[in-house]
């Protein structure tokens, strides 16, 4: 009987779950979109029952439209939006508040106290983090401090912590695993990426009780069970991964030097450095990647964040309204030459990597009478690839490593005139894979080693292929001469929010 892997993939605006064969092909898929929640400014919100809701109904979907039945399932990996944060009542599994999204600044104060406190360097030298708002630790202390008897219950030992990929992982168990893995625990600014522990003094100092946390496990290991009833057979759940470090694994940089850049919502640029956790000292995260087994070593990762990327397309279409789906920004941006000087920095919540500014805002400068609404779409290409400049930037800066190329992934990945633009503003080829779906894939690899559905990274190495590469043809003169513009550009963006 033919067998297959199932990847879940709980994104920030969607849900998806698509079924792998032996090849790394895919054999089904399903997708649904769920409402974004922006109580006011700054702030952004999920229902997790909508969360919960759309990830079984693509699972289901996903199996039905390939045919295949659960018991046909070797195994079920997880991939997940990482550091937003779900509180939930250990009796009955509802949630108590809303998931508080990783995009959240609702806590920035909070990381100004704890930067005036002294916290920063502890932080950083512990959980290889920065001390902000986007990280799950502080949306958690935020939550204890303001939904009413919620740290009473904490107390009690009632109300449970999770990052998403421990939510649905409670929910597919049926209650019976409280469990998060070792790439997920690293972005809760909670966790020390070196004793591999929660960190008792963080958590004092946010007043978390311990009793609401996750227990940590590998990223590829047999986990436990789904309930048969949820998809029609007791499915091993055998890996789970943070959506960028599972990308990682799915574009099989399993040596340390190789990197990746997820061009998603956000733009997430990760660097493999193997077993060293490398401390940076521009700006960038040190997170760990993955483990594959009980006792093994960890991976460990340089990373840079964009917080806003594809959103930035996606408000052009819906907050704008100046085009009618994202894919047509490839078209409109190539109809001009160049953006006209147009910069648009979409701080929309603030800079992340290498800037860190909670206050930055969305801005757009250089604007002329004879800016027309395919400069700002062009100015919005632009911005993805220069904030992915940024990272790469500061990446060279703390490993030494100079990139030879950078492998591609993401819904934008698609879009050839972004790549081509990312390649001319790097001075780097840009690969883009064959199956882009590359942060599902992760998932189904971890999965599918802990059951041995795969034999091990070198079999999983041979299914990697290039479908496009993008190779610069911009002189360096004015590629440097764009960048500085760009630079220009971000310093009036940067702390505007503070008045």
């Amino acid at each position: 009987m033919t067998t297959y892997i199932l990847a879940l993939d709980q994104g920030t605006t969607s849900s998806r779950a698509i079924l792998f064969d032996r090849a790394g092909r895919i054999a089904g898929v399903a997708q649904e979109e769920f409402f974004q929640i922006y109580p006011q400014p700054g702030w952004v919100e999920h229902d997790p029952e909508a969360i919960w809701n759309t990830q079984l109904n693509t699972a289901r979907q996903a199996l039905a439209r390939a045919g295949v039945e659960a018991s046909q399932v070797a195994a079920i990996g997880l991939t997940n939006q990482r550091e937003t944060t779900v509180v939930w009542d250990r009796e009955t599994g509802n949630p108590l508040y809303n998931a508080i999204v990783w995009q959240c600044r609702r806590t920035a104060p909070l990381c100004d106290r704890l930067r005036a406190d002294g916290w920063a360097d502890p932080i950083r030298a512990r959980t290889g983090l920065v001390v902000d708002a986007y990280f799950s630790g502080t949306k958690l202390a935020w939550l204890l401090d303001h939904v009413p008897g919620l740290r009473q219950k904490a107390g009690r030992g009632q109300a449970l912590f999770g990052t998403i990929d421990t939510f649905l992982i409670w929910r597919l168990s049926g209650g019976r695993l409280h469990i998060t893995d070792v790439s997920n625990a690293s972005r809760t600014m909670l966790y020390n990426i070196h004793t591999l522990d929660w960190d008792e003094e963080i958590l004092a100092e946010l007043r978390i009780p311990r009793a609401m946390l996750p227990q940590v496990r590998p990223s590829s290991q047999l986990y436990g069970l789904a309930d048969a009833g949820l998809l029609g057979a007791a499915v091993p759940i055998a890996g789970a991964a943070g959506d960028q470090q599972a990308a990682l694994f799915g574009q099989t940089c399993f040596a340390p030097g190789q990197a990746k850049n997820t061009y998603g919502t956000g733009c997430f640029l990760l660097l493999n450095t193997g077993r060293q956790a490398v401390a940076s000292r521009h700006g960038l995260l040190t997170t760990v990647a993955w483990q594959l087994a009980d006792g093994d070593a960890v991976t460990y990762a340089l990373e840079g964040s964009v917080f806003i990327a594809g959103a930035a397309i996606q408000w052009l279409r819906d907050g704008l309204g100046i085009i009618t789906h994202a894919a047509e920004s490839q078209a409109l941006a190539g109809d001009v030459a160049d953006s006209g000087g147009v910069y648009f920095v979409p701080a929309f919540v603030g800079l992340g990597a290498p800037y860190w500014d909670a206050y930055a805002r969305g801005t757009i400068v250089g604007l002329t009478r004879g800016t027309d609404r395919r400069h700002l779409v062009r100015a919005a290409l632009e911005a993805i690839c220069y904030q992915s400049r940024d990272l790469l930037e500061a990446m060279a800066a703390d490993s030494g490593i100079r990139l030879q190329a950078l492998r591609a992934d993401g819904g934008a990945a698609a879009n050839d005139l972004l790549l081509q633009l990312q390649a001319d503003l790097l001075g780097v080829a840009v690969q883009r894979p064959a199956i882009t779906e590359t942060t599902a894939l992760g998932a189904a690899y971890l999965a599918g080693l802990a059951v041995g559905y795969w034999s091990g990274l070198d079999e999983i190495a041979t299914q990697w292929r290039a479908e496009a590469e993008f190779t610069p043809t911009m002189p360096a003169e004015r590629r440097d001469a764009l960048y500085a513009g760009w630079q220009r550009a971000v310093e009036r963006a940067r702390g505007w929010a503070m008045g």
